[in-house]
């Protein structure tokens, strides 16, 4: 190799390395990760809380749903003493949601959609105060907005009897055991077979002229 091309060859390895140098001296500029998701709580009564899951978990911008009780005198109460009447509680459903994506206004229309709110005795085969129909509201504006609903929804004569749903205020919740998150998910078959044979489909389809996906 002649001294001319040993010396074109040292340049280009000399600025091959150098290029790499400054690669590795340079750090890459960083991804800045999505910012978490705003978080909002919503509590809705309507019945068995198996069959308020879906509806809610099926609206864009809810983040999670948990089955449970709210609303009575003891702490941390067991299924069994909830369906018993004795506590207070209702079966609840607690929906987390990302304001920015879906409004409260939304979701007490699913709420509505799902419920026979002029039923003040339970709901569908379920019987019993346990199983009736409130709105939970965490806060004022929560409680004006159920409330303008409520009325509007009386005012309309869209249902053959007053809305009786309660609007109350947020306690504790309290979430239900285990087995009875996600119902629907973990024993579709079961899940169908009460839904059909509680009736819910029916009066629902009776009262709002179409009966809800489940």
């Amino acid at each position: 190799m002649t001294r001319s091309a040993r010396i074109a060859l040292g340049a280009l390895i000399a600025a091959g390395a150098a290029a790499l140098l400054i690669a590795a001296e340079s750090p890459e500029t960083p991804v800045a990760a999505p910012p978490p998701a705003a978080r909002a709580v919503a509590i809705f009564a309507g019945g068995c809380f198996w069959c308020m899951e879906p509806p809610f978990d099926r609206l864009p911008g809810v983040l999670e749903t948990t089955s449970g009780y709210t609303g009575g005198s003891v702490a941390n109460p067991s299924y069994e003493q909830v369906s018993s009447g004795s506590t207070g509680h209702r079966e609840s459903v607690q929906v987390e949601y990302d304001p920015a994506r879906v409004s409260y206004a939304q979701l007490l229309d699913v709420f509505w959609h799902n419920v026979d709110p002029t039923d003040a005795g339970g709901q569908f085969c379920d019987r019993g105060a346990q199983y009736t129909t409130a709105i939970f509201t965490t806060s004022d504006e929560q409680l004006a907005e159920a409330t303008e609903a409520k009325e509007k929804l009386d005012a309309s004569h869209q249902l053959p009897h007053p809305v009786v749903t309660a609007i109350l205020p947020a306690g504790p919740f309290y979430p239900a055991e285990q087995y009875h998150q996600n119902y629907y998910q973990k024993n579709p078959l079961r899940y169908k077979v009460y839904r059909a044979g509680c009736g819910r489909d029916h009066v629902l389809e009776q009262l709002w002229g179409s009966a809800p996906a489940h």
